[in-house]
């Protein structure tokens, strides 16, 4: 791709330029040319926007796109469109498809459907066969072909003898595992968080308890063993605490948080909206200070949107029965944008791909184009027309956000609005 890009204000603090407003010239789609005004000598696209910013591109390490097997969700291509629009370059797929995604043949499948696309697709392959928890999938095999890590998407690791395995295994070739953080069997039927919320609702809650209880026993058993374990979308105060900790003592844990966790109460969840049924779910003011907290300090080592597509039929039935998840990826920015200031924002959307291993591309001549385009001003309602998902299972509709994204340019393609 060549095009030329105007008045761009580069925010990113490994580059020469961090803080100036700079022309950028893109050949072949490597940056070739950074100065305060370039001329179109060779009549390449000019991409200009109001108040234009750009930055490294974003990663989401968690998003589902339902293909194969739910493509009335989402299919991968839209899917990588709406990540594109959203501003990320790069995004985590979950195995929650049908068939499960645990095996090479898989994961080299998924890979090849995001072939010539903005934004990169990295597989998660399962850790266990089917997600089932049962037995130990293929993941060495997964690994050669491309899996950036392993876990069972919303799936409690009930066996704590397959995550003692699964790190053991994994730490001959540097394996990532992932561990839902919650006890299936404290949590049971629960459907929001266990609080008066619940109770004047009248619905089965999740205590705070059931998420501690994991991870209190995954630290242990990654103390144990030693190994890479993730623990994502964590949601209270006490998982803040737990994983402070278990960095403070050396062990190599890592986590992230929804979002829509850092912006939503229990509280937040009238006329039983299913739109607001997530896992884990929505919890105290409490935990999201505790959240917002750990992610200043680093406890806490990245956001995600969690995106979730569902199709209509499984949300529009009774609370009890509806289907977990929200979509929000097209929500991200705008929703993290009220909380933080945009330096941090751009910090929390970037940081998590070396966990990942994938590279961070420096805005600098020389260096592939991986490129978001932003405007962090000016607010407005979240609603139906702003989503381009298939599914409309956001719990973002009717929420003030900020800022708004133009695309990314990565991958020799603008992936613009």
């Amino acid at each position: 791709m060549n095009a030329l890009i105007k008045s761009a204000l580069i925010l990113d603090n490994k580059s020469d330029f961090h803080n100036k407003t700079q022309d950028i010239l893109i050949e072949d789609g490597i940056i070739t040319k950074i100065a305060n005004s370039l001329k179109n000598t060779n009549n390449f696209q000019v991409i200009q926007y109001e108040n234009l910013h750009v930055s490294q591109g974003w990663f989401d390490s968690s998003v589902c796109f339902g293909e194969p097997g739910y493509e009335d969700r989402e299919t991968i291509k839209n899917g990588l469109k709406v990540a594109a629009n959203s501003g990320f370059t790069a995004v985590a797929l979950q195995p929650n498809n049908y068939p499960v995604m645990d095996s090479r043949s898989a994961i080299t499948y998924t890979k090849t459907q995001s072939n010539n696309t903005a934004t990169t697709l990295f597989p998660v392959g399962a850790l266990t066969l089917e997600s089932k928890g049962d037995h130990l999938a293929e993941i060495f095999d997964m690994n050669k072909a491309g899996s950036i890590a392993f876990g069972d998407y919303k799936e409690s690791i009930d066996n704590p003898n397959i995550l003692k395995i699964g790190l053991q295994y994994a730490s001959s070739f540097r394996g990532l595992l992932q561990s839902f953080p919650q006890d299936s069997q404290v949590a049971q039927f629960g459907v929001m968080n266990e609080n008066i919320s619940s109770t004047k609702l009248g619905l089965k809650g999740i205590p705070e308890l059931a998420e501690a209880l994991q991870i209190v026993r995954d630290l242990d058993i990654l103390e144990y063993t030693g190994g890479k374990l993730h623990i994502p979308t964590i949601s209270t105060a006490k998982s803040v605490e737990l994983i402070r900790r278990a960095k403070a003592k050396g062990l190599d844990v890592s986590c992230s948080v929804a979002i829509h966790n850092l912006i939503f109460k229990d509280s937040d969840i009238k006329n039983y909206n299913t739109n607001f049924k997530v896992i884990p779910p929505l919890r105290t003011q409490n935990a999201i200070d505790a959240l917002i907290e750990g992610l200043k300090d680093g406890s806490i080592d990245m956001v995600t949107s969690d995106h979730n597509p569902i199709a209509i039929e499984d949300k529009k039935v009774e609370f009890d029965y509806a289907a977990f998840g929200t979509i929000g990826l097209e929500s991200a920015f705008g929703a993290l944008n009220t909380v933080f200031s945009t330096k941090k924002v751009i910090e929390l959307l970037t940081k998590g791909k070396s966990r990942f291993g994938i590279q961070n591309t420096e805005i600098k001549v020389g260096n592939r184009c991986d490129l978001t385009l932003f405007n962090p001003k000016g607010s407005y309602t979240f609603e139906i027309k702003h989503i381009a998902s298939k599914s409309k299972n956001s719990m973002f509709i009717g929420s003030q956000l900020k800022g708004s994204v133009y695309g990314v340019i990565a991958n020799q393609t603008a992936g613009l609005k």
